[in-house]
């Protein structure tokens, strides 16, 4: 070989080799914007009904978790530990079986360390067992049913409190404030709707009202016309209803329609818009919700998320779990945090990790944007507030007269 030809193929080699850095054709290397470190990437569930069910409630919470994890990924902190957040959503359709379905989905992820979720109670019954197993973290926004932190599972928590403080707090309202003396309670059948109704007439009765009747629906139900003639002539001066907005609407759409023009008062499950839109706003006017939590207008960090969720979703209306689920992913954040300290980045998705994240989300201790965001030991949250809204003459929920 000529050396003009030697030359040729040595300055060719190097042009080859300065290519394949330029493009990074010569690693596999996943780097982000942290120096050219290798990223972590972690996971985080979010299961909730998004096609069935209540899933005007659902899509808040999609929209609270994806915020708190958009939010996150800009941070210094996350970038120089090298963790890259994403999360992947699960369509429990409020069906217990569906939800077991989605959990074991997601304990298939590898990357998947914690679990933004569920709405509904008796979904959670049936996920949080998965999910022990495999050392995934379980915050949910929205649970309610009291049995759920005595089942003995070191990975759940919720940030919500529970129908044991909801239901007396609505009851009292009704007989104390609104001088409702004779009630009907119905209930949905499902987990969270027949406990926090029991809890609703439980204290009712106790504050010297009287349960006039008693029914029980499905959560599907549409047609309640033979319930509103048991409701007129029980002589019911409110309606109890326990269970989800989308059926609550159209309760309370049939009984103005029937003649019984008394309010319906339900829980957190109809404090949301597409209560009053489903029902009619001149049907729904003078009816009652309670929810977990002060308003966001009386909380100091309200008018932040407020803000930052209008940036977010210009064309969207903060929904009854939206902050809870904002809060509720932050939970799983700081907790990954804190682990990817103690173990490292690179093992925050390992079973050690895994432990670590469940042991720091114990430790939780923040101000959120529904106020304090700690847990008593069984992983209930400390924060109790109740308030009672009321649909106004203007068809929206606010805060009712006290």
């Amino acid at each position: 070989m000529t050396s003009k030809r030697r030359r040729f193929v040595a300055m060719v080699a190097v042009v080859a080799s300065l290519a394949l850095v330029a493009t990074g054709c010569a690693s596999k290397t996943d780097t982000s914007d942290t120096g050219g470190a290798k990223t972590t990437e972690v996971v985080i569930g979010i299961g909730a009904p998004l096609t069935d069910g209540a899933v005007a409630l659902g899509q808040g919470m999609v929209r609270g978790a994806n915020l708190a994890v958009q939010q996150a990924n800009e941070t210094q902190e996350l970038k120089d530990l090298g963790i890259k957040l994403s999360t992947v959503e699960g369509d429990d359709k409020g069906d217990p079986t569906t939800g077991g379905n989605v959990a074991t989905q997601f304990v298939s992820n590898p990357n998947l360390v914690g679990v933004m979720g569920h709405l509904n109670s008796g979904v959670t019954r049936v996920a949080v067992k998965i999910y022990n197993q495999a050392n995934v973290l379980q915050v949910s926004p929205a649970n309610t049913a009291v049995d759920l932190t005595n089942m003995g599972m070191a990975n759940y928590f919720r940030v919500c409190t529970v129908d044991s403080v909801q239901g007396p707090a609505a009851a009292d309202y009704a007989y104390k404030v609104a001088g409702k003396k004779v009630a009907f309670v119905v209930d949905d059948a499902t987990v969270y709707g027949t406990g926090l109704a029991d809890e609703w007439a439980k204290q009712f009765a106790a504050d010297g009202g009287k349960v006039a009747g008693r029914e029980k629906t499905t959560d599907k139900d549409t047609d309640f016309k033979a319930l509103v003639t048991l409701i007129k002539s029980s002589g019911a001066e409110i309606v109890y209803y326990g269970g989800i907005y989308n059926s609550a609407a159209l309760l309370s759409k049939q009984m103005k329609e029937g003649g019984v023009k008394v309010p319906l008062m339900g829980g957190d499950g109809i404090f949301d818009p597409e209560y009053v839109k489903l029902a009619g706003a001149a049907n729904a006017i003078g009816d009652y919700a309670t929810s977990v939590g002060l308003p966001l207008a009386e909380l100091p960090k309200g008018q932040e998320f407020q803000a930052a969720f209008k940036a977010a979703y210009p064309n969207e209306a903060i929904a009854a779990y939206d902050a809870y689920s904002y809060d509720a992913a932050n939970v799983i954040i700081k907790a990954i945090i804190v682990a990817a300290k103690e173990v490292g980045a690179d093992k925050v998705t390992t079973t050690e990790g895994r432990k670590a994240i469940i042991a720091a989300a114990a430790k939780t201790d923040f101000e959120g944007v529904t106020g304090k965001v700690s847990f008593d030991a069984k992983g209930d949250t400390t924060n109790k507030a109740i308030t009672v809204y009321m649909v106004g003459p203007d068809g929206t929920w606010a805060p009712a007269p006290k």
